[in-house]
């Protein structure tokens, strides 16, 4: 079985594997993106104090949340969580998740691109809309550094999004990416490309 990743705005995404399903940073409905409702094991919360990241009434059943430091292990699903001190004095959670052999970081919010333990991840979720978080040209940096097998940019403007974020267009200027978005990228560890690639998905917007 293929990993499948879905894009649902902001920082959400949904990691669904044969070991489990993950959701990252649950958006709120007046975010612009819709999110429905959302079934996982576990979800993954890297600003757990802001409501604008940590909506997790859009999750059905029965979940683990997942909003501080440390190692985790979840009906076969291996999570790994680090704590970075934000520019405001906010505290930011990354996170390494490991779903059937393939180790995906979603790096959260950071403010700063120090990001030492991400070096080993296959995929790389990083933010590249600013406000708060990575500008275009740091995320580009960031990721060159990490040098992920695939790297999938989150957090910009797409539709009504009401945060003050810049377009994806400037990141994909930054990096010299030209590729069409795609609704889920699907993917068996064996098949992550042997070079770095930018993989780009359609965030699920509302109305």
């Amino acid at each position: 079985m293929a990993l499948e990743i879905v894009y649902l705005g902001r920082t959400c995404f949904r990691l669904r594997g044969r070991d489990g399903t993950v959701l990252t940073d649950p958006c709120p409905p007046d975010s612009g993106f819709a999110l429905g409702k959302q079934s996982a094991d576990i979800v993954t919360l890297s600003r757990r104090d802001d409501p604008r990241y940590s909506y997790v009434e859009a999750v059905n059943g029965e979940f683990k949340v997942l909003d501080a430091p440390g190692e985790y292990e979840i009906g076969g699903v291996l999570v790994t969580g680090t704590a970075t001190r934000r520019g405001d004095g906010t505290r930011n959670v990354s996170f390494v998740v490991e779903v059937d052999g393939i180790r995906v970081g979603h790096l959260g919010l950071p403010t700063s691109g120090n990001v030492g333990e991400f070096k080993d991840v296959d995929i790389l979720l990083l933010p590249v809309g600013g406000d708060g978080s990575l500008s275009a040209v740091t995320a580009a940096d960031v990721m060159t550094r990490i040098e992920p097998r695939v790297a999938i940019p989150m957090h910009y403007r797409a539709g009504p999004e009401t945060l003050e974020l810049d377009t994806l267009e400037k990141f994909l200027k930054e990096t010299g990416t030209k590729a069409e978005p795609l609704q889920r990228y699907q993917v068996t560890r064996s098949a992550l490309p042997a070079d770095l690639t930018v993989v780009l998905l359609e965030p699920r917007l509302a109305g």
